[in-house]
């Protein structure tokens, strides 16, 4: 593994953007279900925001006859790692999918995209714009941030070594079991217990992307507030051993998966070390013991559909 602190060019998670048929029941479940807030529209195509975050927006939605992941973007500390990045990506036969360049998304910045291993688009970008944000209230069970985005890989081993090797990933964690060996790596850009995860799945699509919310309460409220609307939960409430996080996954009306957490646990990089938990134990998966049991319906949902992207440029 790479030096997790020197070689990293990649400070945090920026949003993820997604493409769906049915734009308008998304943009509303997104805005009026789950929390965010319609930052920027237009026509086809909207910037969700999260109200405590400092970021334009945590999810673009944009209208497309298939349903796709169009990106994950994360952030650099200025323009020049987001060159030396693209250098670096350019140089190891990375395919870029556009050179370092001002973008014309909102907020401004300067930015370029790849496709990693597996055909996802990955955005990396400094320098934009910071948004007016607030305080998320005692009692508000709305997200703070997106926490982290959970990819499925068909060739995970690949795809863990690709983000250590070319973005400097580290590993915090690994789920295994003595059956069918191991299927999802905890990955890090920072001090938080993972930015990014990567599960094994048959085919390329989104796992999950992940809401942090205030605290245990709202978190709580958040989970119940969707429960009364009568949206589909796949798994939780519960809190999972690996980066001791709250859990509650729900459907987006596309089906993909997303959740609501709190608590994601903040390492000591200099004296972690990576566990190899056996998810077949319980306590693994959900420490409470109040979560629905972890079966073969919710590895089936958060296979999600294979993603119609894959080495395919979203248009914007």
């Amino acid at each position: 593994m790479n030096d997790p602190v020197n070689d990293r060019l990649i400070t945090h998670l920026r949003h993820v953007d997604l493409a769906v048929p049915d734009y308008d029941a998304q943009l509303r479940f997104y805005t009026e279900t789950w929390g965010l807030s319609a930052e920027t529209t237009d026509d086809g195509i909207a910037f969700l925001a999260a109200e405590g975050s400092p970021e334009q927006y945590s999810v673009r939605l944009r209208k497309d006859d298939a349903k796709r992941l169009d990106l994950i973007s994360f952030g650099a500390a200025d323009a020049a790692d987001v060159d030396a990045l693209a250098q670096r990506l350019g140089t190891e036969g990375v395919q870029l999918v556009s050179e370092p360049d001002k973008l014309q998304t909102p907020g401004g910045g300067y930015g370029f995209r790849f496709f990693d291993n597996d055909g996802r688009t990955i955005e990396v970008s400094s320098d934009v714009a910071v948004r007016q944000h607030r305080k998320v209230e005692e009692g508000e069970s709305i997200p703070v941030k997106l926490s982290h985005v959970v990819i499925n890989s068909p060739h995970p081993e690949a795809t863990v070594a690709f983000y250590d090797r070319h973005l400097s990933f580290a590993l915090s964690d690994t789920l295994t079991s003595p059956h069918v060996g191991d299927v999802m790596w905890f990955m890090r850009t920072n001090r938080y217990h993972h930015s990014l995860a990567i599960a094994r799945c048959p085919h390329v699509s989104l796992h999950h992307a992940s809401f942090e919310m205030r605290g245990i309460d709202e978190y709580m409220r958040g989970t119940g507030r969707l429960l009364r609307a009568g949206v589909e939960k796949v798994w939780g409430p519960g809190r999972h051993m690996a980066g001791n996080n709250t859990f509650s996954y729900f459907l987006d009306p596309h089906g993909n998966t997303i959740e609501y957490t709190t608590e994601l646990e903040e390492l000591d990089e200099d004296t972690w070390h990576p566990h190899l938990y056996d998810f077949s134990d319980p306590e693994v998966t959900d420490q409470w013991g109040t979560a629905n049991p972890m079966s073969e319906f919710v590895a089936k949902k958060s296979f999600n559909d294979p993603d119609r992207g894959v080495f395919v440029a979203p248009p914007v």
